[in-house]
This record gives structure tokens, C-alpha cells and sequence, in this order.
């Protein structure tokens, strides 16, 4: 085992550039296990399972994801920050899309809330978000919002599903566009205290 040099963060970066090589759903214990040039029982002193080593790069490949749109939206704030967020957001996920692809599995919720970089991503998410002066509930349906438009539109960039003659990117930027005019206009949720 020492001579593969394995290592929990070795097996995760590892794990990462096999996603994005072959794909999220290729991502097997076996595949990384013929990476290293070991058998696959070498790689149970570090992860539990498939499960758990798919979690981890999950929580790696987001934690990669929330530092480019942290980067990105520092020091802006409204559409400049909306903006920033999106742009960084689909270049991660077009560039690497098998880490992308993990970044949308179902975590346990417990894992979510011991990770720094889950946190994190809440932070800079809502903290953008509040700039639309958005409070709750209404910060949870923006931010379901948005996640469906940026992973729907990446997924469809991905495969190729924009056939038409229109630049990709003028329609990227229209959508953004869009989603500022609807947060800038959102329905605020109304109490009826009676």
C-alpha cells in the first residue's frame, strides 16, 4: 500500500480526473483501484465503499465549485454578482463535467451540515441573494430557482441539446438577464396574520 502512495486526498483527487475522463457514473472502486495499480480491498483502509468515496468526491468537487464562485462574486454585489455567480458556475460545470456530475447527487443531510464548504456554498449563495433584499421563504425559492436554470442549462450545453443557430452564450446571458429581472421583481411571500 505505501508504494501506491494511497491516501484519502490522493484517492479523491484521483477519483476527480477519472470523473471527468470517463465519467461520474464510471467512478468504481475497481477503475480507481487499477489507477493506483492495487487491488481493490487496498482501497478500504481509506473509503468505506462506493458510497462513501462518491460522497467525498461529491464534497471535493463542490468545495472546488463554491471557491471559483466565491473568487468570482467578491466584491459585487446585485446583477454584477448574479452574473459572476452564473459564469463561474457554468464554466465548472463545462469544464469539468464529471465533477459537476457529482456535485448533483443526494448527500445525507448530516454530512451537509458538517461540511465547511456546504456551509460555505449557503453563505455565498444567500449572501447574494439578500443583496434582492430576500428573505425566507423566499430565499429558498430563488435559490431553487436559480439551481434549475444554471443546472438545466449546463446540462443541455453539455450534450448538445442548443441546436439552434443562435450563439449559446447571447442565450446564457439573456437567461441571467432574466433571472435578475425576477429576483429585482420577485412575488414576496405574504402573511396573513389575522
Amino acid at each position: 500500500m505505501a508504494r501506491a502512495g494511497l491516501s484519502v486526498d490522493r484517492l479523491i483527487a484521483a477519483a476527480a480526473d477519472l470523473a471527468d475522463e470517463a465519467g461520474f457514473e464510471n467512478v468504481t472502486l475497481s477503475a480507481l483501484a487499477r489507477r493506483f495499480g492495487v487491488k481493490d480491498a487496498s482501497l478500504y483502509s481509506h473509503v468505506r465503499g462506493l458510497t462513501d468515496l462518491r460522497t467525498r468526491l461529491a464534497l471535493h468537487a463542490g468545495g472546488e465549485l463554491i471557491e471559483r464562485i466565491a473568487a468570482a462574486v467578491a466584491g459585487r454585489a446585485g446583477k454584477d454578482a448574479l452574473a459572476a455567480f452564473a459564469g463561474a458556475y457554468r464554466a465548472y460545470a463545462l469544464e469539468h463535467p464529471g465533477r459537476y456530475a457529482a456535485t448533483q447527487i443526494r448527500i445525507d443531510q448530516s454530512l451537509i451540515a458538517d461540511s465547511p464548504a456546504m456551509r460555505r456554498t449557503a453563505e455565498i449563495t444567500y449572501g447574494m441573494l439578500r443583496a434582492y433584499g430576500l428573505d425566507e421563504p423566499d430565499l429558498t425559492d430563488a435559490v431553487r430557482l436559480l439551481r434549475s436554470t444554471f443546472h438545466g442549462y449546463c446540462a443541455l450545453e453539455s450534450t448538445g441539446g442548443f441546436g439552434a443557430a443562435r450563439e449559446v452564450q447571447v442565450s446564457w446571458d439573456k437567461a441571467v438577464e432574466a433571472l435578475h429581472l425576477a429576483l429585482t421583481h420577485w412575488p414576496r411571500e405574504t402573511r396573513n396574520d389575522d
